[in-house]
């Protein structure tokens, strides 16, 4: 299922950009969770959809949104479908702050409609990644970048072939109050990384991972593959549908 370009747009950009189709794979069994996953740069949101109504999680709603089409820097500004301006796909590069904005409450907007009873996440694969990792430590300051209130209660986030974006500012952000301290602990995170990644380096998501354990996410495991480069495999999928079954407490039934 899908419907048509979004509403949304990204008031912090130069000008706004307009969101893209959103695909939705409804739960086979009881809805227990929804997830937002986000897709790479230059990708959309059908191609993951596809691949997450194969997985074995028939009580999880997924929401597959694409990004907008805009000027890239890591591109020379040519236009694709980016979560945000990006010159280097690194936890090193330069921030977006208001894009990253943007698609986090892009991200947030989505989940914001869903039953009171259901559990909340967010993951993506590579740009995907970093947006879904921004997201987190905004629902742990209870703050987006801008200052403006994070208004999601977020159950877990996954990020593969990813990196962290703002690492330089998260020990402040965390340290800013009790309870986004409280809430960095609390938060379970799923990073996955391929040893032969020649797009986003290894380097870039295991430092990622560590920034993250540096400064108060203790609940973060990574997982590296030797041979895998810049895509996904079956091995490291079974990872993502064990790994949430069991932070989802979704346990082996599909009732």
């Amino acid at each position: 299922m899908s419907f048509g370009g979004s509403s949304s747009v990204a008031t912090g950009a130069k000008r706004p950009f307009e969101y893209g189709r959103t695909h939705v794979v409804r739960p086979k069994g009881t809805h227990k969770a929804t997830i937002v996953w986000l897709h790479g740069l230059g990708d959309n949101g059908a191609s993951w959809s596809q691949l997450l109504e194969t997985l074995p999680l028939p009580n999880i709603k997924w929401i597959c949104p694409t990004a907008p089409t805009r000027p890239v820097s890591v591109f020379g500004g040519f236009p694709s479908t980016a979560w945000f301006d990006v010159a280097d796909l690194s936890e090193d590069a330069p921030d977006d702050v208001p894009g990253m904005d943007a698609s986090a409450a892009h991200v947030a907007n989505l989940l914001s409609t869903e039953p009171a009873d259901i559990k909340l996440g967010v993951g993506g694969f590579s740009m995907g990644a970093a947006t879904a990792l921004y997201s987190a430590t905004c629902f742990a300051h209870g703050k987006y970048g801008n200052g403006n209130q994070y208004p999601v209660n977020l159950s877990l986030a996954v990020g593969l072939s990813g990196w962290l974006p703002c690492a330089r500012t998260l020990k402040n952000r965390i340290e800013s109050s009790p309870e986004a301290a409280q809430k960095a602990s609390s938060i379970p995170i799923l990073l996955c990384h391929g040893k032969a990644d020649d797009v986003v380096l290894y380097k870039h998501g295991e430092r990622s991972a560590d920034a993250l354990k540096t400064n108060g996410f203790s609940n973060v495991l990574f997982k590296s593959y030797n041979s895998l480069g810049h895509y996904t495999v079956p091995e490291e999928m079974d990872e993502v549908c064990k790994w949430l079954k069991a932070n989802l407490e979704l346990g082996t039934s599909s009732s």
